[in-house]
């Protein structure tokens, strides 16, 4: 996939619409914590792709990134920053991995 800018912003967008269903899924199993939920790990996965997408579009090209967008991906940092401890575990980083590296650790 190319960097660009509207690719991110779809990205973003699929990040705010999971999170958006955690917290639903949340809610209709009685209210637990969104820190209590399982699929808090997937959505910390997700965030790191997300926002390393947006890391490297910012390095890339910083002069054709929107700073409303610059604005998110620092946003996505920050919130990277404090869930980064439950990103999945791997010798080489989600982002960084062939589609053959990911289906062999996730025994797809």
């Amino acid at each position: 996939m190319a960097l660009s800018v509207q690719n991110f912003i779809k990205l973003a967008n699929l990040y705010n619409q999971i999170v958006m269903v955690m917290s639903a899924v949340c809610v209709q199993k009685g209210g637990i914590a969104m820190e209590n939920y399982a699929g808090r790990f997937f959505v910390a996965d997700v965030l790191e792709y997300v926002y390393e997408y947006g890391r490297r579009l910012m390095a890339a090209d910083k002069k054709s990134v929107p700073t409303n967008v610059a604005d998110v991906i620092k946003r996505f940092g920050q919130q990277y920053e404090q869930v980064k401890n439950l990103t999945t575990p791997s010798q080489k980083p989600i982002y960084e991995m062939t589609l053959e590296e990911f289906e062999r650790i996730m025994n797809i």
